[in-house]
């Protein structure tokens, strides 16, 4: 177990839009398909909205790369190391750590060449994210 200012983690925290039916959709499927085996070790997920953001980005070191406006907008992985992920690269670790045939979609969306390419598409889904099977209005992100 990780210790950083108070801070203790057992496993990587998915922080995600509670509010949001398709994010919780997403969120849900990935706890029913994608939850641990005996190979990748656990995960929580939790909405944004009953998570501690402030101990997380404490835990990461405290430079305000886990707050209330990123996870409105994107999907967060935050790992026991204290490193945090969004987007698409969030979505491809919390894979990775899955094991089995999704770790490797989640190495190759890792990939330098795919990065921009799943950062493009993931920021697309975010976006329109109300307007996905299971989005309502309430899904849809503030403007800025």
């Amino acid at each position: 177990m990780d210790r950083t200012q108070g801070v203790v983690m057992k496993d990587p925290v998915l922080v995600f839009d509670g509010d949001c039916a398709f994010c919780t959709t997403c969120a849900g499927w990935a706890e029913r398909y994608l939850r641990q085996t005996l190979a990748s070790g656990g995960w929580e997920a939790v909405p944004f909205q009953f998570a501690d953001l402030a101990e997380l980005d404490a835990h990461a070191g405290g430079h305000g790369e886990v707050s209330w406006e990123r996870a409105e907008r994107e999907v967060l992985w935050v790992t026991p190391a204290g490193r945090v992920y969004g987007g698409a690269q969030a979505v491809a670790r919390l894979l990775m750590r899955s094991g089995g045939a999704w770790a490797y979609l989640g190495g190759a969306l890792a990939l330098a060449p795919v990065r921009p390419v799943a950062g493009v598409l993931y920021r697309w889904v975010a976006r329109n994210r109300h307007r996905m099977p299971g989005g309502t209005p309430a899904c849809a992100l503030p403007r800025r």
